[in-house]
């Protein structure tokens, strides 16, 4: 059992990595034994990610990158090919919401932003990824999505629009490239306690509200998601594609 989570050998690229539910997952991949690259907007949140993978006596690839910019991209996966001379596993993780009190108040600039940064960045770096896995013989994505993906919230209008359309590509994405053996699947978490969630989670008021539509009784910890995405990552899932996992303690039901 323990084999099939044994990542030795295998090349991991995880988008958003520097911190938060990225980092957590790389930290993962990383401690199970496989290359792992990571990237995020800002050097310095890079510097501070690999110091703390040292600490661990871990290794990490970390590579600027703004992955709503193809040229960025594109230099991003040079880079871990250059270093690793292949991609077997993409988690799309990158992510971010701006709260607006209504989409149709909020300024165009603001839906691109959130648009650009969730969804056409998934599309972009998957479409580079591609380029690596085909030619090494297939590979595993995993695109973090949300239950905001099928659940409305207020405030998070746009961003939930963006994670509906990463749910439907990562449909898309698994018929097109089942034929290259390359098998694109999601995990949709509720909130979970991250740097990223912090104005949900650090109100007390708020979190309370929350949690009330969670049957488990509270919000996500990093390790609840990591499960999911080392098993989709992992040959268990081999026979698995087109599917997002929510992690939600039941809140969807």
């Amino acid at each position: 059992m323990e084999a099939a989570f044994d990542f030795t050998g295998k090349v991991v690229l995880v988008t958003g990595g520097s911190r938060g539910l990225g980092e957590a997952i790389a930290v993962a991949f990383a401690e199970r034994g496989a290359k792992v690259a990571i990237c995020g907007r800002k050097q310095e949140n890079l510097d501070r990610a690999a110091e703390r993978f040292r600490e661990r006596g871990l290794e990490v690839l970390g590579k600027t990158a703004n992955v709503g910019d193809g040229r960025q991209v594109e230099e991003m996966l040079n880079t871990v090919d250059e270093a690793f001379g292949r991609l077997d596993i993409l988690v799309n993780n990158v992510g971010m919401n701006i709260l607006t009190p209504s989409v149709v108040e909020a300024d165009e600039t603001l839906w691109d932003k959130i648009i650009q940064t969730n969804l056409r960045g998934t599309f972009l770096v998957t479409k580079a990824g591609v380029r690596l896995m085909k030619r090494s013989g297939g590979g595993k994505i995993i695109n973090i999505s949300s239950i905001a993906a099928r659940k409305s919230a207020p405030g998070m209008g746009i961003y939930c629009v963006a994670k509906a359309g990463v749910d439907m590509l990562t449909r898309v994405l698994a018929v097109e490239l089942a034929g290259n053996h390359i098998q694109v699947n999601g995990v949709a978490p509720c909130v979970v306690k991250t740097p990223f969630s912090k104005p949900f989670w650090s109100n007390e008021g708020l979190l309370k509200q929350i949690t009330q539509t969670i049957p488990l009784g509270k919000i996500a910890e990093t390790e609840d998601v990591v499960g999911g995405v080392l098993f989709l990552a992992s040959r268990f899932s081999d026979f698995i594609t087109g599917e997002v996992l929510t992690i939600d303690g039941g809140s969807l039901a």
